[in-house]
């Protein structure tokens, strides 16, 4: 069904403020997918954080005008399904590389974050960046790591006293 002014204008507005406050964006041609994949992979998206979208390609030009997305308007061409990282960067990536596992048909074709477009082949590169809790762990690790360190320098010099007098001990009991 065709779209008249207002409703282009409305996804317009709605795909830029999106895409404003996204993190991430996967573009990736969906032809062959049925709609019960469609629904399948939308749920999915609602519950990480994803905002997924198939619109024409000349709207979505528009949306991102402005943004860090707009670095993709040349290379939007041919049917595709756009999926925005709304809370997560990797989120996108994860979504579509676990989807495409199971479908072939759902191909990732552009990644962009940070204002660089990246070929397809970069999902991969994109779901393996950590989540926010992980971050934070590794962050928190190597944070910790000093003080352990020197708390193991400094109860060394007592532990080797130890293990001297009980050897010492030892030896003059036999």
């Amino acid at each position: 069904m065709a779209l008249n002014l207002t409703q282009k204008q409305e996804v317009v507005a709605e795909l830029a403020e999106v895409a404003g406050k996204a993190l991430s964006l996967v573009a990736s041609e969906y032809a062959g997918l049925t709609v019960a994949e469609l629904t399948e992979m939308r749920k999915k998206a609602r519950q990480n954080g994803v905002y997924l979208k198939v619109a024409k390609n000349t709207l979505v030009s528009r949306a991102v005008e402005g943004t860090d997305y707009a670095v993709v308007k040349d290379a939007l061409t041919g049917p595709l399904l756009y999926a925005f990282s709304q809370e997560d960067p990797g989120a996108a990536g994860r979504l579509i590389k676990e989807f495409a596992k199971t479908n072939d048909k759902l191909k990732p074709r552009l990644v962009s974050i940070g204002g660089q477009m990246y070929p397809g082949t970069h999902v991969e590169v994109l779901a393996s960046l950590p989540t926010r809790e992980q971050a934070l762990s590794m962050l928190l690790s190597v944070l910790v790591q000093p003080a352990t360190q020197l708390v193991r320098l400094l109860s060394e010099p007592a532990a080797q006293v130890a293990r001297v007098v009980n050897a010492v001990g030892q030896q003059k009991a036999a």
